[in-house]
C-alpha cells in the first residue's frame, strides 16, 4: 500500500532563547489555518516547553509511549486550530538520554499515525547533543532559527558543521527571529553564509524573518500563541507567510516521503 507522504521539518538552533518553540508553534497553527494536518513533536526532552508556552495539560508524555503504557494517539494533546502536541515531559533526566533503540521506538509510534499526518514539526532542543542530532538528521527539512547576537551565529554554524560533517546533512533553511528591520534578517543571513560557502559543501536558503514584536511577549503571558490570539500582529503576518513558505516546499517522493524513513534513519544510526 503506498503510504502517505509527510513533511518532517524539524525546528533546530545552536543557542537556547532564539525562540524554537516559538517558531515551532506559530508555524503549526499557521499551516493548520491553511487545511493542513500538523503535528508537533515537543522532543526538547528533557525540558519541554510547548505545553507551558501554550497552557496546555496533559496526564500522559511521550514517556508513558517509551514505557509501552500507551500509544501516541493517546499522548496527542488538542492544540489551536486543531494542531496536535505530542508533549514530552519536564525535566525527566532519563527523557534527555534516550539510547538510540529507545529513540528509534519513539520514532516507530509516529509510524503508525503517519497517515493521518500532513506535516509533523519537531521542535529540538538546543545545541549539538546526540539526541538533537539524530531527530534533525531524520527529517527531511531542517530550520534553523536564529537571532541578532554573535553567539547565535557562532552556534548555529558549529550544528550545521556537525551536521555536514558526521551525518550528512546538506540542505540547510534559515529563519531570523526577534529581528528589528527585514534588512537585519537578511544580514543575519549573509553572515551565516559567509563562513558555510567558505568552510563547507551545503546548501543554505533563507524563508524569512519574524520581527520583534510586543504581540509574542503578551501571547507567552497568556500562555498562547501570538497567530491564535493577535491574528493582526506583525509577527502573525510573518508566521504565516513564513507557512506560506514552507507550504510549498516540494514534498519528499517515496521512500523517503512517510514516517517510516524517519524511523530508518534512526535504526541505521543503531546500527551503525
Amino acid at each position: 500500500m503506498a503510504r502517505h507522504p509527510v513533511q518532517v521539518i524539524a525546528v533546530t538552533g545552536g543557542k537556547g532563547g532564539v525562540g524554537k518553540s516559538n517558531v515551532s508553534v506559530n508555524l503549526a497553527i499557521a499551516l493548520a489555518e491553511m487545511g493542513r494536518r500538523v503535528v508537533v513533536l515537543d522532543a526538547d526532552l528533557g525540558l519541554a516547553n510547548i505545553d507551558i508556552l501554550l497552557g496546555i495539560s496533559s496526564n500522559k508524555t511521550i514517556e508513558n509511549v517509551l514505557q509501552g503504557e500507551c500509544d501516541l494517539r493517546e499522548v496527542m494533546v488538542k492544540g489551536p486550530a486543531g494542531i496536535r502536541i505530542v508533549p514530552a515531559s519536564s525535566g525527566t533526566q532519563k527523557l534527555s538520554q534516550l539510547n538510540a533503540m529507545e529513540h528509534a521506538g519513539l520514532i516507530q509510534a509516529f509510524s503508525d499515525i503517519g497517515d493521518d499526518i500532513d506535516v509533523l514539526i519537531v521542535d529540538t532542543a538546543a545545541g549539538i547533543s546526540d539526541s538533537v542530532m539524530s531527530f534533525v538528521r531524520a527529517a527531511q527539512e531542517v530550520l534553523v532559527v536564529v537571532t541578532d547576537e554573535p553567539t547565535s551565529i557562532t552556534d548555529a554554524y558549529a550544528q550545521i558543521k556537525l551536521l555536514n560533517r558526521d551525518y550528512g546533512v546538506f540542505r540547510f533553511r534559515m529563519v531570523a527571529n526577534m529581528v528589528r528591520t527585514p534588512q537585519e534578517g537578511q544580514a543575519l543571513f549573509q553572515k551565516l553564509t559567509k563562513v558555510t560557502d567558505r568552510f563547507l559543501e551545503v546548501a543554505m536558503q533563507y524563508v524569512g524573518a519574524i520581527p520583534m514584536d510586543d504581540a509574542v511577549r503578551r501571547a507567552v503571558q497568556r500562555q498562547k500563541a501570538v497567530v491564535d490570539v493577535y491574528p493582526r500582529s506583525k509577527a502573525s503576518t510573518a508566521f504565516r507567510a513564513l507557512a506560506k513558505k514552507v507550504d510549498a516546499w516540494p514534498l519528499p517522493s517515496s521512500p523517503r516521503g512517510h514516517l517510516e524513513f524517519f524511523v530508518d534513519r534512526l535504526l541505521q544510526e543503531v546500527e551503525a
